[in-house]
Order: C-alpha cells, then structure tokens, then sequence
C-alpha cells in the first residue's frame, strides 16, 4: 500500500466530491477511528489507520486487498467507482433519489429510472449531478449486473 500521489487523490476526490461534496471531511475524519485512502494495482482502498499500520508487515506483491476498494483507475487514468464503494457513499451522499418499489427491480438490471417511479428527490438537486439511488426503504440500490459482470475483477 503506498500513499496516493497528489495527482491520483486528486482525480478520486473529484469524483467522490461529485456524490459526497463537502461531506468528504466525515470520511476520514470520523468519530470512531481515523481513516485514510491508499493505492495498491490501479485501486483505491479506503482503511482504517490502524488496520493499515498493521498491514505494513505484508510485502506489497503478497498483498492483495486491504481495507474497502472504492474504485479503479483505467488505463487512460480515469477513475471510476466500484460497486463496493456504495456502503460508504450512501452514508455521507449529499444528493439522494428514492424510487418507488415498481422502479426497483428495471433500475437493479440496468435500465433508467423513469420519472413515474421516482418516490422523491433531495431538494435543490443540480442537474448532471452524482446522485445514490435509494428505495423507499431507505436501502441504496445499484445496479446487479455490474456486480455479476465484473465479479472477478472486482478485488
């Protein structure tokens, strides 16, 4: 695990700022315990100070995942979020979109969400915005497919 260079923690704020905004501050600042990014293969983990300390006695080509990964870096240098990032940003997610239970299940295999089965959105909601889809029970949603289609590369 090394630090993340400035240019890369850059690239990954700007996308979690895009869903968490000014909330950023409570992911690594948190009540419980300190937390910090760290890059390892092209991924960003999200993990605990203490449970990266611990991890430093692991040479880095044995180490194979360590913490939450939060997304991946594409060749082109693109970051982009992983499913597995969605317990995190669901908590701290500045804009929220609840859909009604007949919107659920066409939103979980992929398709939009159409605006009849839209329960209610956070107001003042920008346009082009990240927004965390929820159901009406409050339990983020996102799409299954990704999972299944990237199951073996996801870690």
């Amino acid at each position: 695990m090394s630090y993340i260079r400035q240019r890369t923690i850059h690239k990954a704020e700007i996308k979690l700022n895009n869903y968490v905004g000014k909330n950023l501050v409570h992911l690594i600042n948190r009540e419980d315990e300190e937390f910090c990014f760290r890059f390892h293969r092209d991924r960003v983990f999200y993990v605990s100070e203490s449970l990266m300390k611990s991890a430093t006695s692991i040479s880095k080509d044995k180490l194979v995942s360590l913490g939450t990964c939060l997304g991946k870096f594409s060749k082109t240098g693109k970051f982009k979020l992983h499913i597995t990032s969605l317990d995190i940003i669901s908590k701290y997610a500045q804009y929220k979109v609840w859909i009604k239970p007949n919107g659920e299940m066409p939103f979980l295999y992929g398709n939009h969400v159409v605006k009849a089965h839209l329960g209610r959105i956070t107001e003042d909601t920008p346009e082009h915005q990240g927004v965390v889809i929820f159901s009406m029970n409050d339990i983020p949603l996102a799409d299954v497919g990704e999972y299944l289609r990237d199951e073996d590369t996801l870690f």
